[in-house]
């Protein structure tokens, strides 16, 4: 199993904050932390802020990957934790700065991931119940002691209590008995000063899981903002776009229309003209019937004159011939 020291996680302002920072933690290939991302983002429903839920639901990711027994829920938190950061510091570099997102291997992924691209690019998984076995998962190492100065008592209780100090445990549990001690030594020219500490490390460590789902929400929520917003852009453009089309296909039309009507005109002429021309048609259709009819009644009547002359004709010769006959017969 290949490990690696953990000291560059200490800028997350997280319940993992409370890790100790010498503590090795298990470093995933490239692979895994592309399927890590993908199903943290396709299984958010599994970050509910209940109680136990951001613990359970990152549980519930390690053991899908195999890397239940390499891994704490709390390193996954914080390792998720890591990329965003680094990902928005690529991503919105302060003013001044020039950022270079290409020298990370993993903007493009968490780019995808915070824009709401990688929703169910993963299983989506089922939540395992809040009472399973921690025997099952890699065990939180045993939180560690430090001295804390008791800062937040006032001067007045400083000079009484001797600037009383109390031992307070790496993951925000205490010692009762430290408590005790410090309430005992806090009463200063007749008052005490309580010193408001949670005995119990399970309600602090549910607010931290709160305050991280919370923050992650507030990031998905802009996040799904801004691709909203982007969405919105791009719907004012394509609808911008459709405008000038309907402008233009609008001035295309109105030309057509123009056109149209200089056609309609001009064959209103052809046709007034294919009126005139067979009205003068049928004229000159009348008077050639006209012409025809009279040369018929001519021609008729120069035959009827023709056959009158051929009929004396043919008398004349008759009594010719028969004035020829009797001369003949005379002689």
């Amino acid at each position: 199993m290949e490990i690696t020291a953990q000291p560059d996680h200490v800028y997350t302002n997280t319940m993992c904050d409370l890790i100790n920072p010498t503590e090795f933690t298990y470093k995933m290939n490239n692979k895994e932390i592309e399927n890590f991302v993908k199903l943290r983002v396709s299984n958010s429903y599994l970050f509910s802020g209940m109680r136990n839920s951001s613990k359970w639901a990152w549980r519930t990711i390690l053991k899908h990957m195999g890397l239940h027994h390499r891994m704490t829920h709390r390193q996954a938190s914080k390792k998720f934790e890591n990329l965003k950061k680094r990902y928005k510091e690529l991503k919105n570099p302060p003013e001044g700065v020039k950022a270079v997102p290409e020298s990370w291997p993993f903007f493009s992924l968490m780019d995808d991931a915070m824009e709401g691209r990688l929703q169910g690019s993963a299983p989506i998984l089922k939540a395992l119940p809040n009472n399973s076995s921690n025997s099952d998962f890699l065990p939180a190492p045993a939180p560690k002691r430090r001295r804390v100065s008791n800062m937040g008592v006032s001067s007045a209780v400083d000079r009484g209590a001797g600037r009383a100090e109390t031992e307070v445990l790496v993951n925000g549990d205490e010692d009762e008995t430290a408590v005790a001690e410090l309430e005992e030594n806090e009463e200063v020219n007749g008052f005490i000063q309580e010193v408001d500490i949670g005995t119990d490390s399970e309600p602090q460590e549910r607010k931290s899981e709160q305050l991280l789902i919370q923050r992650e929400k507030t990031d998905w929520d802009i996040a799904a903002l801004d691709r909203e917003r982007a969405l919105l852009e791009r719907e004012r453009a394509t609808t911008e776009r459709e405008r000038v089309v309907m402008e233009r296909e609008r001035a295309v039309m109105e030309r057509e229309r123009a056109v149209m009507e200089r056609e309609k005109l001009m064959l209103e002429k052809d046709r007034d003209a294919l009126r005139t021309e067979r009205l003068a048609l049928e004229k000159e259709k009348a008077r050639w019937e006209r012409v025809f009819a009279q040369k018929e009644r001519t021609e008729e009547v120069a035959e009827d004159g023709s056959k009158v002359m051929n009929s004396d004709a043919v008398d004349r010769k008759e009594r010719f011939l028969s004035l020829l006959e009797k001369l003949a017969e005379n002689i």
